[in-house]
C-alpha cells in the first residue's frame, strides 16, 4: 500500500467539482434507465465504466470531508492508502472523465462540460495519486500552477 496525502483539498472548489459529478451522474443514470438505443455505444460504455470500475474512488475519507465543511474550513489534509495500481486507475479515471467531458461539450449530454476550475481541480487531485505512486512527494492545491484562489 502506498500513503497519498492530498494537501490543502480546497472544500469549495470541491463542493462545486461535485455538484457538477453529481449532475453527470444523474444524467448517466437516467440514459441507462431510457431505452439505450439512440445512445451512442461508446457513451454506454464510458457510463458503465465510469459508473462500475471508479464509483467509488473518491469515496475515500468523506467524513473528514464532511465534518470540515460544517465547520466552514476553506481546506483539508487528507490521508488515502491505496494500492500502487491506483496511480493507473487515476489515470484511466482521467481519460474516462475527459471522454466525457466530449459528449457535453459535443451536446450528445445536457450537463455542461467541467469549468476550468473544476477541471484543474480534477487533474491535481488525479495527478496526485500518479505522482506520489511514482514516490514523489505531495504537492498541495495551492501550488498547483492552475490553482485558482477561491472566494
Amino acid at each position: 500500500m502506498v500513503t497519498v496525502r492530498i494537501l490543502g483539498f480546497p472544500l469549495e472548489v470541491y463542493r462545486r467539482a461535485s455538484e457538477h459529478s453529481d449532475e453527470l451522474l444523474r444524467e448517466f443514470a437516467l440514459i441507462r434507465e431510457e431505452s439505450p438505443d439512440h445512445i451512442p455505444a461508446r457513451l454506454l460504455l464510458l457510463i458503465d465504466e465510469l459508473r462500475g470500475r471508479f464509483g467509488g474512488f473518491t469515496q475515500g475519507p468523506t467524513l473528514a470531508i464532511q465534518a470540515a465543511l460544517d465547520r466552514g474550513d476553506t481546506d483539508i489534509d487528507l490521508c488515502y492508502d491505496v494500492p500502487p495500481e491506483a496511480a493507473d486507475g487515476a489515470l484511466r479515471l482521467a481519460t474516462l472523465l475527459d471522454e466525457a467531458d466530449h459528449f457535453c461539450r459535443s451536446g450528445e449530454l445536457l450537463t455542461l462540460a467541467t469549468l476550468p476550475e473544476s477541471l484543474a481541480f480534477r487533474r491535481w487531485y488525479l495527478e496526485e495519486f500518479v505522482r506520489q505512486v511514482a514516490g514523489h512527494p505531495a504537492r498541495p492545491w495551492a501550488v498547483y500552477p492552475e490553482a485558482t484562489p477561491t472566494g
